[in-house]
């Protein structure tokens, strides 16, 4: 059975995540990263996107990294190394 933290929305906090791969996105010459990222306890298992500003993602993450999702809101608000 799935972890139901991944399918639940967080007012505020922060989870742990695998980074699987981060895409530019140019929305009207505004760039955003979407990251893709999938629960540390079942690594192949679903794979999530989260759309964020650029400098709300740390610099240097590469595919494979553990990572920490903060949340405000339901929404994703920075990317960092865990």
């Amino acid at each position: 059975m799935a972890d139901i933290r991944y399918h639940s929305v967080m007012l505020k906090g922060s989870r742990d995540a695998i980074l699987r791969r981060i895409q530019p996105v140019s929305i009207h010459g505004q760039i955003s990263l979407d990251v893709y990222f999938s629960d540390p306890d079942d690594p192949d298992g679903q794979v999530q996107v989260a759309r964020v500003g650029s400098e709300a993602v740390a610099r240097q993450l590469e595919p494979g990294d553990p990572i920490v999702l903060d949340y405000l809101v339901g929404v994703v608000t920075s990317v960092k190394p865990r």
